[in-house]
């Protein structure tokens, strides 16, 4: 058994890359897991090419967060926020690397779910406000934790999702506004029902819309609720293996129907977002899947990297209906390329000026033409040898992965691979960078740190 490893774009009909359309001046917010509509993109940020953890190079400050949380830092004007679960266990830990391994944590000692906001100038903490108190409901993988989704915000709510402990928004100030039990959501490996392993899906929010994907061993379904009352606004069920993606909306700028993007085992399938209507589905997909969907401003990129189908998958966003390729095939009208055992296992890919990256567990990094699929280049990472499971990131020409050792790996975007610096954290780093004004928040296992220029 293979390890779980769990867990609408702004665009132009221009010719410009799509760095340019998402980025055109210094963004001051990230909103959500990989920043707006998932781009993972954020450039005219000015950051450092080198730093040093243990010396403060270019590290104003830094700041322990209690308990575990694998959960990215997202960010809204000079705020950042951060959730996690502090168990009752004074040594509570996972255990990082790359292994098949996939027993349960025996922590099920009472924990407190918690939301942190902090200045992200100087990481003094704001507020910091309970979501939930009790007994862990489920149990999660021993590389995992009880806040692997990354917390949203659109500036007036904060919605963290905690799976089997619910769903909770506060206000910015750190007041709970309401709060949903969604059940026991027993998520965990397909073939061997018994095994446990946790959630990690991200909830997102669109309009006026909090919504979260949650496909399980017994029940599967995307809820959508209003995000000022908590009140429900449609349920897709469906029939899918458990999964561990985030979905994403693709708004077209040409007017067209916007599409909320899922990645799961049976199906990858697009939904209207406002209704929850299924406008298509798309098999052939792993029998595990954890990358989010990532968008361009005429593609939708879906990948999932267990063995053997591993795939990679362009799809156009006014696909209608089963657009699942025949076998031997590799497109169709609504498919314009797709790859078999290319795909990623944890890391979400990258789009950036026009070329799509793809960061494997164990290191390996793929640079493919975004529009054809051609490979440009496939080298590993050196890393030290615990491999990847935070997903790429990318400001002003540099493209940043972050190693399960404490190493971040400064790579040269393009189409010649070079790796530029090498920075040592000092640990183990499970999260996904969030990049925004001039800042990079980078969350270890231990602490948050604010990585800037001098």
């Amino acid at each position: 058994m293979r390890l779980l490893l769990w867990c609408g774009a702004l665009l132009a009909a221009t010719a410009l890359p799509i760095s340019a359309l998402l980025h055109s001046a210094p963004s001051t917010t990230w909103p959500g897991f990989r920043g707006p509509s998932a781009s993972g993109v954020a450039d005219g940020q000015k950051l450092p090419e080198t730093w040093d953890a243990a010396k403060g190079e270019n590290i104003p400050w830094k700041v322990k967060i209690p308990g575990l949380a694998h959960s990215s830092p997202v960010v809204w004007n000079g705020r950042v926020y951060v959730t996690t679960a502090v168990s009752s266990k004074a040594d509570a830990t996972f255990k990082p690397g790359l292994y098949g391994d996939g027993t349960a944590s025996e922590d099920r000692t009472p924990h407190k779910w918690v939301v942190i906001a902090l200045d992200g100038k100087t990481g003094k903490p704001i507020w910091e406000s309970i979501a939930f108190e009790g007994v862990p409901r489920e149990k999660r993988h021993i590389k995992s934790t009880y806040a692997s989704s990354t917390p949203v915000t659109d500036g007036r709510y904060v919605a963290a999702f905690f799976a089997s402990q619910g769903l909770h928004v506060f206000d910015m100030n750190g007041k709970k506004v309401w709060s949903k039990d969604l059940g026991h959501l027993d998520a965990g490996a397909y073939d061997v029902p018994e095994y446990e392993w946790g959630n990690a899906s991200s909830p997102i929010i669109y309009k006026d819309l909090v919504i979260v994907q949650c496909d399980t061993q017994k029940e599967s379904f995307v809820l959508a609720s209003d995000v000022k009352t908590g009140k429900q606004v449609w349920k897709a069920d469906r029939k899918e293996l458990p999964s561990w993606g985030t979905p994403t909306v693709f708004t077209p700028a040409t007017g067209g129907r916007p599409v909320l993007v899922t990645n799961s085992p049976n199906f990858i399938r697009g939904y209207d977002p406002a209704t929850g209507e299924e406008l298509w589905r798309l098999g052939g997909s792993s029998k595990i899947t954890a990358p989010t969907p990532i968008v361009s401003r005429d593609l939708i990129v879906v990948a999932s990297g267990r063995r053997p189908e591993k795939p990679l998958f362009a799809i156009r966003p006014n696909a209608r209906g089963d657009i699942t390729l025949p076998e031997g095939r590799e497109s169709n009208n609504f498919i314009p390329w797709s790859k078999r055992g290319r795909g990623s296992y944890m890391p979400t890919p990258l789009i950036y000026d026009d070329i799509l990256y793809v960061l494997n567990n164990d290191g390996l990094f793929d640079a493919y033409d975004l529009q054809t699929g051609a490979e440009i280049y496939r080298r590993r990472i050196p890393h030290k040898g615990s491999g990847f499971s935070s997903s790429p990131v990318a400001s002003d020409g540099r493209i940043i992965l972050s190693s399960e050792d404490g190493e971040m790996f400064v790579i040269r975007a393009g189409k010649q691979f070079g790796v530029v610096a090498t920075n040592a954290m000092g640990e183990s780093l499970m999260a996904t960078p969030a990049i925004a004004g001039e800042t990079m928040f980078v969350r270890g296992v231990t602490h948050l740190f604010g990585i800037r220029a001098r």
